[in-house]
């Protein structure tokens, strides 16, 4: 039988694909030891030494004249204020940033170039302007498009502002096929956030620079947490800083990218106003002046809570693989939780634990330690091939007696959604990253409990000895999680079930919640391959 003329096109189409797909494998192949060369030299000239000022250098500014009586009166200890929702986090940076009169140094993973994104460079262009001395450091997969590398450019012209790219891609215009020659390094990323101001006060915590992590976006938006500081933990924030800034793998933006025009300067100021006369951006900055935040902090009215605080983090040596055992945070961290005595509640969006953390969990749940673990569902995670790595380990962290929690969705309207941030979106994801233990210590920062943080990217995170603080979070876990999350089950026939409690009806579901048969398909298959180290 000859086939119909609509067949044979049909064929032709597919031939056509599968040349033109060939010719582009041939051309990326070919494209690839151009490739090849490499980062740039950098000569001492191109990366001047800088260091975070002392404290007596900044105790003149309003900053150091604000804090300075509240750290004479909690000597060696660390005042802690909660960032509870997106748009009081997003006030306290803008707030430190108009505040800063001598330096601001700014180190995160992700910086949008949306409306959020912009409106804080320009906060940078005009405090530089104001003479301060501004220090940005950004990991480099997490700024993309010519456009932002034109106004990253544009700012590191200016005189008062350093930039420098952590641990670069060579060329910019399709970073991705550096993967392709240099895979081992470029999958090992900076992922420390931390936002500090005359080193008086510093902001650290999960969120990066971008819309959906303040509240600016009508879309998914991430359920995170921050918390601002003041006292003895700043000065080791400065210095951790500083050893990110001077290392290794920090090279100076004018290495990587050309020098900018005049006319790129100006045009960031021009972004930043078309942000703010957006719908988006009008609607944003109208709540932000009607931020109960800035009126308490404006007033002296926000209370610090006062603790020891202990600063964890990774040495930037981890990126190149020659940092020490006891120089990982790892390490630090599995001291910490080695021996809690009653109770550890645990918030991670990417959980993925492993045979180790199974085992690790399930010894503390046999010594009769309740242990509570928070992370996100199929239908609210970003990132699927992360749930698959963390959905295999289900069974036999709820045979061990752990309680799982899976986040949803749609939970604006929630204690715990706002609590983690998640205030007026149409969905939320899960992004904070803590952990509670026995109700008297906090630990809040930017590590998540998989492969990727233990061993591959950097990270940074303040250990807070507050039963206070400790105690809002226990609170959570048991007044509001049942009301935003999913509870993982098994039934008698060791099969997974999920309960959700909506306006005290209780629903059942036999599969993932929310989800479509080829979702769940999909993890299926991801569930199987070995790629756990790379989660």
């Amino acid at each position: 039988m000859r086939a119909s003329p609509a067949r044979r096109l049909n064929k032709l189409d597919w031939l056509h694909a599968g040349m033109a797909w060939c010719q582009r494998g041939i051309m990326l192949i070919l494209l690839v030891p151009l490739f090849a060369c490499g980062l740039p030299q950098v000569r001492e000239s191109d990366k001047p030494p800088s260091m975070a000022l002392r404290v007596e250098e900044v105790a003149d500014t309003q900053l150091g004249q604000t804090m300075r009586p509240l750290k004479a009166a909690h000597p060696g200890e660390s005042g802690i204020m909660p960032l509870l929702d997106a748009y009081s986090a997003f006030a306290a940076r803008m707030l430190l940033t108009h505040s800063a009169q001598k330096t601001l140094d700014v180190q995160y993973y992700i910086w949008r170039n949306d409306n959020t994104g912009i409106l804080f460079l320009e906060a940078l262009r005009k405090a530089a302007e104001r003479g301060v001395r501004v220090r940005l450091l950004l990991d480099d997969n997490g700024i993309s498009g010519r456009e932002m590398d034109a106004r990253l450019a544009a700012l590191n012209k200016h005189p008062n502002i350093e930039v420098r790219l952590f641990n670069p891609f060579p060329f910019r215009t399709f970073k991705p096929l550096g993967f392709l020659t240099d895979f081992s390094r470029l999958n090992r990323r900076m992922h420390n956030k931390s936002f500090t101001a005359d080193n008086m006060v510093t902001i650290i915590g999960g969120r990066n620079v971008g819309d959906e992590y303040f509240g600016a976006t009508d879309g998914i938006l991430f359920a995170d947490l921050d918390v601002m500081a003041i006292g003895a933990v700043v000065d080791d924030t400065s210095q951790d800083f500083d050893r990110y800034w001077a290392s290794a793998s920090a090279y100076p933006l004018s290495v990587l990218i050309p020098a900018p025009s005049d006319e790129e300067l100006q045009a960031l100021s021009a972004a930043a106003d078309k942000a703010e006369k957006t719908v988006t951006g009008q609607g944003y900055l109208k709540a932000l002046k009607e931020s109960q935040f800035i009126h308490d902090f404006i007033k002296g009215q926000h209370a610090f809570d006062w603790s020891k605080v202990e600063l964890i983090s990774d040495s930037p040596d981890k990126i190149t693989g020659e940092a020490k055992k006891d120089e990982l945070m790892v390490f630090n961290l599995a001291r910490i939780l080695r021996n809690p005595k009653e109770s550890v509640d645990l918030v991670s969006p990417y959980f993925v634990p492993t045979q180790t953390g199974v085992d690790g969990f399930s010894a503390l749940a046999r010594k009769g330690i309740n242990i509570r673990i928070l992370t996100n569902a199929l239908e609210s995670t970003d990132v699927a091939a992360v749930h698959a790595g963390y959905a295999k380990w289900r069974k036999p962290l709820l045979q061990a007696g752990i309680r799982l929690y899976e986040m949803r969705s749609q939970v604006a309207g929630s204690g715990m959604a706002k609590y983690l941030g998640a205030l007026g979106s149409s969905g939320s994801s899960l992004h904070a990253k803590t952990f509670t233990i026995d109700r008297s210590r906090v630990f809040i920062g930017s590590f998540n409990f998989d492969p990727r943080s233990a061993q591959l990217n950097t990270e940074l995170g303040f250990m807070i000895e507050s039963p206070g603080l400790a105690q809002q979070m226990e609170q959570a876990f048991k007044a509001d999680v049942p009301e935003s999350a999913y509870e993982v089950r098994l039934d008698e026939n060791n099969r997974l079930y999920w309960l959700s409690y909506q306006d005290g009806v209780e629903q059942r579901y036999s599969v993932d919640p929310g989800t479509t048969l080829m979702q769940r398909f999909f993890v299926r298959i991801l569930s199987i391959m070995p790629i756990d180290w790379l989660l």
